[in-house]
């Protein structure tokens, strides 16, 4: 017997069935025979089978109960089961493709008949196997495409303000743990269920995209900005939707896209209603932007501007604390402070 031959389990408790079913697959497979559905799932611990022919009648665990237990497990989910069974019924056979069988042998079977149809679905499930493989090296390497854009747009902008060095970066990997941490204390689970993390994540990058809007006499002042030049710098936050909705448009509305829009145009949103451009308030402001407020404000107190000396960590988690509940979402301000060590050990890293 060859070692690459595929693994077919065959579950039945008539030995007779068993044994006729070993004959017609044992020189083109590696065939083990059971006779029963538990007996199956000790050996699924030990042996994984490229295909599984389980009877439906049984005694204990009949078939449906089994290929229940096999569809609700991520380690068996995805191999292929085929009923044997001596029922020509319409409703068993509807209920078995409705629970995910791929195909009903009726008993007594012929070995050629039973060879030809494993063969068939063997094949069928290899090309859905290799085409799927395939698909994720191209999601994985449109990741990487789209990462490196990411960080060169963010580069650019970030290096037209000579003040703001290593911000991104910095932000980024605040805003990483913060969200992790929201996720393992279950704040705000409802809106973070469904997101993709790294997609999340990686997006924060673009939140001051609109910055390359801006003037570099206004960008780069060396002191504090007037109040006229203090609207025209808080116009990045709808530049940066704009410049987030034209790629859209080119490039479909997807995920990420619709996630660094979220963070270009609420990340100056406060929880009182006091911020910008919107003047929304509380859980109005998207999460994306209630959580990017956190991020940007400790980075920008911690660290050095022509107008201010940088405040230490202990200072920049007291004023942020100071302003939950009106510049601060209150729940997340409470997870933010939950992590100050790890948050400074980050700034002291990245400095």
């Amino acid at each position: 017997m060859k070692t690459n031959q595929r693994t077919i389990f065959i579950i039945d408790d008539n030995e007779t069935n068993l044994v006729m079913a070993r004959d017609a697959l044992m020189e083109h497979y590696r065939v083990l025979t059971l006779t029963s559905a538990a007996k199956m799932f000790t050996f699924l611990e030990k042996v994984r089978p490229d295909l599984i022919l389980l009877d439906i009648k049984m005694p204990d665990i009949d078939g449906f109960e089994a290929l229940k237990s096999l569809k609700e497990n991520d380690l068996y989910k995805d191999i292929p089961v085929i009923f044997l069974t001596n029922l020509a019924d319409a409703a068993v056979e509807a209920k078995g493709f409705q629970q995910g069988v791929v195909d009903f042998i009726t008993k007594p079977f012929s070995g050629p008949v039973l060879l030809n149809r494993l063969k068939t679905h063997l094949d069928i499930d290899s090309i859905i196997r290799e085409r799927t493989q395939e698909i994720v090296k191209q999601k994985v390497q449109l990741q990487k495409l789209q990462n490196s854009i990411v960080h060169v747009v963010a580069d650019m902008v970030e290096k037209r303000d000579h003040e703001t060095g290593g911000h991104i970066e910095r932000t980024t990997a605040y805003i990483e743990l913060l969200l992790e941490s929201l996720l393992k204390q279950k704040t705000y689970m409802n809106e973070l269920r469904d997101i993709d993390f790294d997609m999340f994540v990686s997006s924060a990058r673009l939140h001051d995209v609109g910055k390359i809007t801006i003037s570099d006499t206004i960008l780069n002042k060396p002191g504090k900005l007037t109040d006229e030049e203090f609207e025209i710098m808080k116009t990045h936050a709808k530049e940066g939707e704009m410049i987030i909705d034209q790629i859209s448009s080119r490039a479909g509305n997807e995920i990420f896209l619709s996630y660094a829009k979220l963070f270009a145009g609420y990340h100056h949103e406060r929880w009182d209603g006091r911020g910008y451009p919107y003047g929304e308030e509380r859980t109005d402001i998207p999460i994306h932007g209630r959580i990017m407020a956190f991020a940007d404000v400790y980075d920008a107190l911690i660290s050095n501007r022509p107008y201010k000396k940088a405040f230490t960590h202990a200072e920049a988690m007291e004023i942020i604390k100071k302003g939950a509940g009106t510049q601060f979402d209150p729940l997340i301000s409470e997870v933010f402070q939950s992590i100050s060590d790890r948050l400074e050990a980050i700034s002291a890293a990245r400095q």
